[in-house]
């Protein structure tokens, strides 16, 4: 069992930036690959991010590549979101998520993962 909480959201102009952080409780973090979603209003919940469990590899989707960055930090048990040039587009509830089931891969697809923190608010005023 994962527990993850995440924290760091909030308002921020557009042009902003946002770092967030995902603590991760329970089995050995180093063991899922870690994913950040994210879900606006009246729309489903979409893919942001993705890191593997060494944190060797990421993806992303098109909409945020260039601007937003995955990292983790095993040892602390954390997993990070930093996030540069918002958008208003970029307001939503954001959630992380642990992977057990891709191995040493990246996991881009909700079904893929096994966890998910209570998700925190990102509001980007224009």
């Amino acid at each position: 069992q994962v527990q993850l909480v995440e924290s760091g959201g909030g308002l921020v102009q557009a042009g902003g930036s946002l770092r967030l952080s995902c603590a991760a409780s329970g089995r050995a973090f180093s063991s899922y690959a870690m994913g950040w979603f994210r879900q606006a209003p009246g729309k489903e919940r979409e893919f942001v991010a993705t890191i593997s469990r060494s944190g060797a590899n990421t993806n992303y989707a098109d909409s945020v590549k260039g601007r937003f960055t995955i990292f983790r930090d095993n040892a602390k048990n954390t997993v990070y979101l930093q996030m540069n040039s918002l958008k208003s587009e970029d307001t939503a509830i954001y959630y992380c998520a642990a992977s057990s089931k891709v191995g040493y891969g990246l996991a881009s697809r909700t079904g893929q993962y096994d966890y998910w923190g209570q998700g925190t608010q990102v509001t980007v005023s224009s």
